[in-house]
């Protein structure tokens, strides 16, 4: 098999003789030699599947055999890029898509053919982000990348490549990406996706669990790849409803499997979708959020009009007819964005308080003790979150008119008294417990003891007293 050109030489003189540089033109006769001597052993080591339709693998073999190394090089990473393409393809273009681009830029990238359109260097990462190539593969390809952009033909520069390296590079391209195989966990990912979008038909309770399980054994970051892509599919609007339905019920045990950052993600994405009027998109992204308990990831402008709405329909129930039933659906959304406390954000927080209390407290009637038995479930633990940090703006929540009003009661007192309980013990300073243990110990004779001297003195760090 000879690949170095006996009449390179030729080349070299026929460009001084009209004038043109030549001088490290053509990689000189012991560098083509050594390229001579190894090339044939690497290229017949790839199967012959792989060498059909290599084309810029054949470029880089008359590059190198001519001597034109830089040139070589961009042919044997224009090679990469094409196969990493075509490892995309295999693994699922709504993944690779919906992992490699941001924002309103998504929708444009939909075919096969927008793949040329990804920078190299964001394939790269993504490949290694959905374990298409290994962290070690990915750090070699980013320097052959680095050496293509810095000394490859396309660019201008003075640098001689030598035969190693370009054999080095060479070996990278064949047996870490032309031969490799995406991980077992990527093709399991890519054929449920697969199989998900097109299977039309309900899941049965056997198939569900033995799909969760599969689910929960990925790593969280596929599970994060996983719940994207079905959240991109589940606001399609030409979604089967079948399809939808499905997901509903498989995206629970992705939900819970995946990483918080994922899920912040989609709550920003479904703020978008509302503020650019993508009115069914929104509506169906609500859906899903809904349907796996993912409120309290809704972004925070979103949450905060949302949680505001719902508070004030919460305390309009309360005042209305059939409280007792008509507050606990109402509690139970707000509940659904309220996950923990980093939840309970500050530019609602004191409303939110207050109004809880008022419905914890109930109304004085000796029916329930004046409290919605349904309703009281999501007060306690709503109040149970406060902790340390919002306590102070419960004891505030007190001292109002409205509250102030029901504490003549003396049903009032002992709920309120029990919501206090349920505050303490979420509690850990120790002057916030001594606060509280004072108004438990006085407040069942008085409401009024929330304005007693001796209360404002142990609360004065907390409580601005005017």
């Amino acid at each position: 098999m000879q690949l170095v050109d006996p009449q390179a030489q030729i080349i070299v003189d026929f460009l001084k003789n009209i004038g043109l540089p030549h001088d490290n033109i053509i990689a000189t006769q012991d560098q083509r030699a050594i390229i001579g001597q190894n090339l044939p052993a690497y290229i017949e080591s790839l199967p012959a599947h792989v060498k059909q339709g290599a084309r810029y693998l054949s470029k880089f073999v008359v590059g190198a055999g001519v001597g034109l190394f830089d040139y070589s090089l961009n042919a044997i990473w224009n090679e990469v890029v094409l196969d990493l393409h075509k490892k995309a393809i295999a693994y699922g273009l709504d993944i690779f898509y919906d992992a490699a681009i941001g924002g309103k830029a998504r929708e444009f990238y939909q075919t096969e053919d927008d793949l040329r359109s990804v920078k190299d260097s964001v394939l790269l990462d993504t490949c290694r982000k959905l374990e298409l190539i290994s962290d070690t593969t990915h750090k070699k390809l980013k320097h052959i990348l680095d050496m293509r952009n810095d000394i490859g033909i396309s660019h201008p520069t003075n640098y001689t490549i030598n035969a190693f390296e370009l054999l080095g590079w060479l070996t990278t391209c064949i047996q870490d990406v032309l031969n490799d195989r995406p991980t077992e966990a990527a093709l399991q990912v890519q054929a449920f996706i697969l199989n998900l979008k097109t299977y039309t038909q309900p899941l049965d309770p056997a198939n569900l669990s033995s799909i969760s399980a599969k689910i929960g054994a990925l790593a969280s970051h596929h599970c994060g790849n996983v719940l994207r892509t079905m959240f991109g599919i589940y606001v399609s609007t030409d979604t089967d409803p079948q399809v939808r339905k499905n997901i509903s019920l498989l995206a629970v045990a992705v939900w819970k499997a995946s990483g918080d950052d994922m899920k912040y993600r989609l709550g920003l994405t479904l703020e978008g979708y509302n503020t650019n009027l993508y009115r069914d998109k929104y509506e169906l992204g609500e859906q899903f959020f809904q349907s796996v308990s993912g409120n309290a990831f809704r972004s925070n402008s979103e949450r905060a009009i949302i949680v505001d709405g719902l508070i004030d329909q919460l305390l309009e129930k309360h005042n209305g007819w059939d409280n007792f039933a008509h507050e606990a659906p109402v509690a139970d959304s707000i509940s659904s964005y309220i996950g923990g406390q980093q939840d309970i954000l500050q530019n609602f927080a004191p409303k939110f308080i207050k109004v809880v209390l008022i419905c914890r407290i109930g109304r004085g009637l000796s029916y329930c003790s004046g409290v919605s038995p349904r309703g009281r479930v999501y007060y306690d633990r709503l109040i149970g979150l406060l902790g340390d940090q919002f306590a102070p703006a419960a004891l505030t929540a007190l001292t109002s008119y409205e509250i102030q009003a029901q504490l003549e009661r003396e049903i009032c007192r002992q709920q309120a008294c029990l919501a206090l309980g349920v505050l303490k013990a979420g509690v850990v300073n120790q002057r916030l417990q001594e606060c509280i243990d004072f108004l438990l110990a006085n407040l069942p004779t008085t409401g009024k003891v929330v304005f007693d001297t001796r209360f404002k003195t142990l609360s004065a760090g907390y409580i601005a007293w005017s």
